[in-house]
């Protein structure tokens, strides 16, 4: 299934209620599993972004369903990325001319 990464910044409620970040990152996984994707991991970041998110959906349309739906509860701003395995780049590659 591919995977897809998707970098977080909380927005001014989600700081409000950081306290409830725990929970929220259990009400994620429920809201991911409910659309046909995976939340596979959660990490509080330094730097630019504040989490990054790696997660799994059988395609593109169910990770921007997942995404979309994640944003909506106005905790979170999100960018997501398709990420690509070495097997992937092996048949991307290989049919370069």
């Amino acid at each position: 299934m591919p995977t897809y990464i998707c970098l977080a910044n909380l927005t001014e409620q989600g700081v409000k209620n950081a306290k409830d970040i725990p929970s929220r990152i259990e009400e994620t996984r429920k809201l991911f599993s409910s659309v046909g994707a995976k939340l596979k991991e959660v990490y509080l970041v330094t730097g630019q972004y504040d989490y990054v998110v790696i997660a799994e959906a059988p395609d593109d349309e169910t990770a921007a369903r997942a995404a979309l739906s994640l944003a909506a509860k106005g905790n979170v701003r999100t960018q997501t990325l398709r990420a690509f395995t070495p097997e992937d780049l092996g048949r991307i590659i290989g049919d370069l001319r």
